[in-house]
């Protein structure tokens, strides 16, 4: 602190709020990979769905 001409409480401080911080930091990354996986499960799921209700449709027009 001293080197730097900056006050002890200072660096304390922004100890603190380094430490209290960093596992927003990480965990946000973390939360967001988990929500992309999840909402691209999803629109998977969608896609098969409609795909299904389509094979479907169209194999009824054959049997006609």
């Amino acid at each position: 602190a001293s080197r730097h001409k900056v006050h002890p409480n200072q660096v304390s401080t922004w100890k603190r709020q380094a430490v209290d911080g960093l596992g927003e930091v990480f965990s946000n990354g973390a939360d967001r990979a988990v929500r992309d996986h999840e909402e691209e499960v999803h629109d998977l799921h969608a896609k098969i769905g409609q795909l299904t209700v389509e094979r479907d449709f169209l194999a009824r027009g054959l049997k006609r």
